[in-house]
């Protein structure tokens, strides 16, 4: 059943880049727009219909979680790798907006987490 969830996976993930192929094609974007992103949010959505209908049993939701896991730490690097040099290549404006983006990016958790909105109930 594990071999299922790395099915899912794979599924989500190549439905998500069509649909982010397409999404760029109507925009007039020779690029992925989105399709990472659409594949996540096709998981998800597999796995809480699997979930509702009884079908999501532990070894499956194992091969999801493992997936999943290892997934999306490399695709955020690839990404942020992408984003630096795109940055980069695009001039101080677009490197000052990143950076600052970020900085506040930072500040935002800051904040939270002296807030409690970082905690769990008990």
């Amino acid at each position: 059943m594990i071999i299922h969830g790395t099915a899912l996976v794979s599924l989500c993930l190549l439905a998500g880049l069509a649909t982010g192929r397409l999404l760029g094609g109507a925009l007039g974007v020779d690029a992925d727009v989105g399709g990472v992103g659409i594949a996540m949010l096709l998981l998800i959505g597999g796995c809480h219909l699997l979930e509702r209908r009884g079908l999501l049993t532990a070894p499956l939701g194992h091969g999801i979680t493992f997936w999943g896991q290892m997934y999306v730490p490399i695709v955020v690097a690839m990404a942020a790798s992408q984003n630096v040099r795109g940055a980069l290549a695009g001039g101080w404006m677009a490197t000052a907006a990143g950076l600052a983006a970020t900085a506040t990016g930072f500040l935002l958790v800051g904040i939270m987490v002296r807030s409690g909105a970082g905690t769990r109930p008990s």
